[in-house]
């Protein structure tokens, strides 16, 4: 299991950030993730690996101006 926010979320053997993402549903463009504490940017989603029991925060693009 993982901590995607606050909800868990089946893990799996050889998960990684981008794998992580394209199973979810919503919508959402992200730069950055939070993986047990430190940051992990777009370039490195997909050789980024999630281990079992890992915590992921959802860092969401904010366009201002």
């Amino acid at each position: 299991m993982i901590y995607l926010d606050d909800r868990e979320i089946p893990w799996q053997e050889g998960l990684t950030v981008a794998a992580m993402l394209a199973g979810l549903a919503d919508g959402h463009l992200y730069a950055v993730v939070k993986l047990d504490g430190r940051l992990v940017s777009r370039p490195h989603f997909s050789t980024t690996p999630i281990p079992d029991g890992a915590r992921v925060r959802l860092i969401p693009m904010i366009a201002g101006g």
